[in-house]
């Protein structure tokens, strides 16, 4: 652990004014809120302690993308000109490679979208070139006609942790989230395209509905996917036929992800295929455990259910049986439950790396200022006033 002197990071944390002093109107009620601001700083004050010599967390490209994407959501004052921040992007710099990926040994997919949302999180032009030539390389990893693939394989348009290993959905929502950002955030509709703008997004738009492609394949709905493993039940599993819910069975991450990574690639609130993985999850609702998976990935579906509803655009989950869902208040009111005294969240259960507070803490972080933060907006800046 790197020892440092506790600087602007605590003036910050225990002084800023709380979320009550938006200009808009809470997401939740203001005790809550009150709450989810104290957890955060708790939060983010463990991580400061985590930090390691080399600016990264644990020396790993992913782990240090979500920390610095969980301070950088938190507060618009919290930005890379800060040592501790600029000291995680340097970290992040080392490990670019000459084809624009972002990784140290393995796993480049992962690592190069999860800093490619970092990267974009900094909102700083200084890393205009970097982001393209990672949105390059990862367009390029997309299995598709150059890869001798057709429309009819199983994983057409997927994307799996290198250009080595099958495609699945985890992948495929990571990248997805990291190519839409910058869109989602700062879509100017008045703004004219230069060519390589309106070139970018032609590529763009080809990677998404490839990926939608792939989409199909995993999702458990019969009308869009014909292959024989489908059931139809609108929810989505991890790769073409292979869930690990066994057998080709929906389960709430996977769902969850998907339809995230729909809203993303542009497909439409009321688009069939959203409605059905939207059905599934209404069906399926559940915050102490994840639908069908146990504990297992808990935090991991945590943070993509914040995610996927904010995106989703609703504030409510009903039940088949019609009892309603605050969704913001059940997930929030559970992780601030499960928060250990010192600020740091884990899984007992320690598949999918989820026994690592740092990799937990970043997602529960990431989790509460998805619940907390403001709706949607054209600006970088009007995201996510947690403190202000």
């Amino acid at each position: 652990m790197k020892l440092k002197t506790y600087t602007w990071i605590f003036l910050l944390l225990f002084s800023c004014q709380s979320i009550l002093a938006q200009e808009s109107v809470p997401k939740v009620e203001l005790s809550l809120a009150k709450e989810i601001d104290h957890s955060i700083k708790l939060g983010l004050k463990w991580l400061y302690d985590q930090q390691e010599e080399d600016g990264s967390w644990q020396h790993h490209p992913a782990m240090t993308g979500l920390v610095l994407s969980s301070y950088l959501r938190a507060h618009p004052s919290i930005s890379e000109s800060e040592p501790m921040i600029a000291d995680g992007f340097a970290f992040l710099s080392s490990c670019i490679k000459p084809d624009g990926s972002i990784y140290t040994d393995d796993m480049p997919t992962y690592n190069t979208s999860i800093c490619l949302i970092a990267f974009k999180d900094a909102n700083n032009p200084a890393y205009e070139q970097i982001i393209k030539n990672a949105e390059d390389f990862l367009m390029g990893l997309q299995v598709d006609e150059s890869t001798g693939m057709t429309t009819d394989s199983l994983f057409y348009g997927g994307m799996g942790y290198d250009g080595e290993h099958r495609p699945d959905l985890s992948n495929m929502q990571w990248a997805i989230e990291a190519m839409a950002l910058d869109e989602r955030q700062a879509y100017d509709p008045e703004k004219k395209m230069t060519d390589e703008e309106k070139n970018r997004t032609v590529g763009k738009k080809l990677f998404y509905d490839k990926a939608l492609v792939f989409l199909a394949r995993c999702q458990n709905l019969q009308n869009v996917n014909p292959e024989s493993y489908a059931q139809n039940d609108g929810g989505f599993m991890y790769n073409p036929g292979v869930s690990k819910a066994g057998g080709s069975n929906s389960y709430a991450s996977m769902t969850y992800a998907g339809l995230k990574s729909m809203i993303y690639a542009r497909v439409d609130k009321n688009d069939p295929r959203v409605q059905e993985a939207y059905n599934w999850i209404s069906s399926n609702y559940a915050i102490e455990t994840t639908p069908r998976m146990g504990v297992q990935g808990l935090y991991y579906y945590y943070q993509t259910m914040a995610k996927a509803m904010n995106a989703y655009g609703t504030e409510t989950i009903q039940s088949p049986d019609g009892t309603v869902h605050p969704w913001r208040y059940d997930l929030a009111n559970q992780l601030l439950k499960t928060q250990s005294a010192e600020g740091f969240w884990v899984n007992e259960n320690g598949r999918w790396w989820e026994n690592n507070p740092v990799l937990v803490t970043a997602y529960s972080l990431l989790a509460l200022e998805e619940i907390a933060g403001l709706p949607e907006s054209t600006t970088v800046k009007k995201r996510n006033l947690i403190f202000k």
